[in-house]
């Protein structure tokens, strides 16, 4: 069992949390929060997984680097469209919609 550090799905595809203990259904957006102790896990292991398991987007902030890296599905792979850092306004794929301050991440 994989468990991302935050996980979202579109309504489309679960329109009501069900009453169960875990989720079979793979997330369309995981946010995983690098730390030293889990980069390589992040950024190995657990990425082949979203990846085979077809999670549309993936975030990866690192608040010691003070940075955002925005991965989306495509071609196969996950692969980085974006990277920000420090404390920029953002609108970050897929919620795009909505602008994100980047500081109060790191405070």
């Amino acid at each position: 069992m994989l468990v991302p550090d935050i996980a979202a799905w579109r309504r489309e595809r679960l329109p009501s949390l069900p009453d169960v203990a875990y989720l079979t259904l793979a997330p369309d957006w995981i946010c995983e929060v690098v730390s030293p102790a889990t980069e390589t896990i992040d950024r190995g292991q657990k990425l082949r997984i979203y990846t085979r398991e077809g999670v549309a987007f993936a975030w990866l902030v690192d608040p010691l680097r003070q940075s955002l890296e925005v991965l989306a599905f495509e071609s196969g792979n996950l692969e980085r469209i974006e990277g920000h850092h420090g404390s920029v306004r953002v609108r970050a794929r897929p919620f795009d919609a909505i602008e994100l301050e980047l500081s109060a991440l790191w405070s």
